[in-house]
């Protein structure tokens, strides 16, 4: 991320970890609700659906109570730290491979691209069965059916075998992908347009701008992925039964048949405006860590 002297791999990776708590604990109600809306298929009615991401906010607090916005955080709480720290530091360390195989001395837009697109994959691989628990809980229909984190992956297993744990990677590596590539890319592009900054205050400014577009457009690319992603990770297993949503481009194009184009962005709402400001918080945090951390390293 940084254009100063690179620190060792530790760094970055408890600088990601702490970026990426930082960010879930303010940020993960609104994750709630996209999954839940997520999920209504076809054109729900009624008194149990959601008509936006308001609407779904409300619903929750009155039949669910407050905390049912928290449902689910252990997991996504002990996954942030070795998502976000695997997000920053493949994406220096993918960064510092590309430079030598193309021989450049300094990203450009292309690279800073194709790093974030290939640290994207690598994320994937950390946070697809953390991914299929939180949706599970999530999800207002197994509400009664899981307690708690444990209580998911144990049943999960048994029931469905432990390989359902990684159900939804392709969509999943599809998802971080296109969001990676747009993050990191927008990134480089922004921090080029703004002005330089010749204070602190300054550079944390240009970091939660640049960090905050990103994150919209990222969110813009990776909305219809997540959505199939959400739905793969949310159908049980059924010995001898072919899911309706497997793979995630056919999935795609099922949803887009069956719903229209606009359910390929529901829940868009409150997952931009998550990773929109969520990808700027992402940003100043991994960066004032890195600087601190190259203070002590010094």
């Amino acid at each position: 991320m940084s254009q100063e002297k690179p620190l060792p791999f530790v760094y970055q990776f408890a600088a990601g970890a702490i970026a990426g708590v930082s960010e879930i604990l303010v940020m993960y109600p609104l994750d709630v609700v996209k999954t839940r809306v997520q999920l209504q298929t076809g054109k729900s009615t009624g008194a149990e659906s959601y008509n936006g991401m308001l609407d779904c906010f409300r619903k929750i607090i009155k039949h669910e109570g407050f905390s049912r916005l928290y449902r689910g955080i252990s997991a996504p709480i002990l996954m942030e730290a070795p998502k976000r720290a695997t997000k920053f530091a493949a994406n220096d360390e993918w960064g510092k491979i590309y430079r030598k195989m193309f021989g450049v001395n300094q990203m450009n837009q292309s690279l800073s691209v194709l790093t974030g697109a290939t640290a994207g994959a690598t994320e994937s691989f950390v946070v697809v069965p953390f991914e299929l628990v939180k949706i599970r809980l999530q999800d207002k229909a197994s509400a009664g059916k899981y307690n708690g984190m444990v209580d998911c992956v144990v049943k999960t297993v048994k029931n469905e075998g432990i390989l359902t744990m990684y159900q939804g990677l392709e969509s999943t590596m599809w998802r971080h992908i296109l969001w990676n590539a747009g993050y990191f890319g927008c990134i480089f592009q922004v921090r080029q347009l703004l002005p330089k900054a010749s204070t602190k205050q300054g550079q944390m400014t240009n970091d939660l701008i640049s960090g905050s577009v990103g994150g919209t457009v990222g969110t813009i690319l990776n909305t219809p992925m997540d959505v199939v992603k959400s739905r793969i990770q949310n159908t049980p297993k059924v010995l001898g039964q072919v899911p309706k949503y497997n793979w995630a481009w056919p999935a795609v194009l099922t949803v887009f048949k069956e719903e229209g184009a606009s359910a390929l962005y529901k829940g868009f709402l409150p997952k931009v405006l998550r990773l929109g400001p969520g990808g700027g918080i992402l940003l100043v945090v991994f960066t004032t860590v890195m600087d601190t951390f190259r203070k002590w390293h010094s």
